[in-house]
């Protein structure tokens, strides 16, 4: 019988095969451990000896929670008769999906293109943009977060830089600056790229006329409009989509994380039927091997499901409102500490006094049973998005780990 290896050897082999920085890291934050068993909103330590709340979900994927029945039990069926299938064959898994995302969006929004990653499916919508308007410029915000491929880390700010020249056309606006915008739309912008709500920086909430003014430039200029839900879409906001609360339709809507069920990588590009006519002159302009799998799409269609019960999202928003109503105390007794906080239903940033409460927090939380990052773009901003089926109790270990650690980080750095 082959020995199972110790959490121990198996972070060495981690540091020895994949990163040792990565693993630094890990022992800094107080994230030094390899996931064994999963189970809704909990991960547990290959040892089974310490359990922790996702409150990271890696940013949506676990939207149902880890391991979530319904969608295992849709794979288990669909392994009996289906692969991956061959992308350039039809689909018929791949046809039900894409109806049904048609189904659910508002709007004339009709087609999908799938891919198996958010970063994918962002370049395909600015491949699809750029290619449909005849134009090569792009504007997207600053501290926006599309993804590490090409012309999604054109997109993105900050990491871009590191990787040397990148895709040229691309530029970058504060995110809530219509001034801004507008001046940087000319006759050669392709298309105009938002998260909804921006991840990374630590889900700033954009003001009340930002996307219905962008929604109407867009229309003046010929531009499209693409809004990235691949984090704050598909429920996590208490609404199927995140920008139905500003009452726009996007031109392209790109989701992904959550489109996987936590199971089987997916992303899409959703579009209005105008771009459709791109590929008059080729079908297959655009391939991808992996995207929209047969098994993709069954467990797909499986989420879609669940989270489009008007039920499920009445209990995203009530266990936000739970989350809000603890947030206000913890706020009256950590006043030094704890400023305010960002949030639409269970998409939440925590916003702290400076920048090295972040990193702190996220520290003690993993000691009490929380796994929450910090935001990359502000790390005074502390993230927490919670698989959206967490329970009452659930919310409230979360709250009373985040009073023990707030008051821990705020004594560490004199805020008390």
């Amino acid at each position: 019988m082959t020995r199972r290896p110790s959490q121990e050897e198996l972070l060495d082999d981690f540091a020895a095969h994949v990163s040792p920085q990565k693993v630094a890291g890990y022992r800094l934050i107080g994230w030094d451990f390899i996931p064994g068993r999963r189970e809704g909103v909990r991960v547990w330590d290959w040892e089974d000896k310490r359990s922790w709340i996702d409150c990271r979900t890696a940013g949506g994927v676990f939207n149902l929670g880890h391991r979530p029945p319904a969608i295992i039990e849709a794979l288990k069926r669909g392994l009996e008769e289906a692969d991956m299938g061959d992308h350039m064959l039809a689909s018929g898994y791949r046809a039900r999906l894409a109806k049904r995302l048609a189904e659910l969006t508002p709007g004339d929004l009709q087609y999908t293109t799938f891919g198996a990653s958010g970063g994918e499916a962002i370049d395909f919508a600015i491949k699809l943009a750029r290619g449909y308007t005849g134009r090569s410029g792009v504007v997207s915000a600053v501290k926006g977060y599309h993804g590490h491929t090409g012309l999604a880390l054109a997109a993105t700010d900050e990491y871009g830089e590191r990787w040397g020249p990148l895709a040229p056309g691309f530029r970058r606006v504060p995110f809530g600056d219509f001034a801004a915008l507008s001046a940087a739309v000319d006759d050669n912008t392709a298309a105009v790229i938002m998260e909804t709500i921006p991840a990374t920086a630590g889900f700033t909430i954009p003001p009340d006329d930002w996307y219905p003014r962008i929604r109407k430039l867009c229309d003046e200029r010929g531009v499209i409009m693409i809004l990235d839900e691949v984090q704050a879409g598909l429920g996590r906001t208490g609404r199927l989509w995140a920008y139905e609360e500003w009452g726009v339709v996007p031109d392209i809507m790109v989701l992904g994380k959550g489109m996987s069920a936590a199971t089987y990588p997916l992303s899409s590009a959703t579009y209005r039927r105008p771009l459709q006519s791109f590929f008059d002159a080729d079908a297959f302009a655009h391939l991808s091997s992996a995207g929209g799998s047969d098994l993709a799409c069954i467990t797909g269609l499986a989420m879609l499901d669940i989270i489009s019960r008007p039920p499920f999202l009445q209990h995203v928003r009530e266990m936000g409102d739970r989350f809000a109503a603890g947030f206000a105390g913890l706020r009256e007794k950590h006043p030094a500490i704890l400023k305010g906080w960002n949030q639409r239903g269970l998409m939440i940033g925590l916003i702290f006094a400076n920048a090295d409460c972040g990193p702190r927090l996220s520290r003690a939380l993993a000691k009490r049973g929380v796994i929450a990052v910090f935001s990359g773009f502000n790390r005074h901003i502390l993230q927490l998005m919670p698989p959206l089926i967490i329970q009452p109790e659930e919310v409230d270990e979360v709250l009373d780990a985040l009073d023990g650690a707030i008051a821990e980080v705020g004594q560490d750095l004199s805020l008390t």
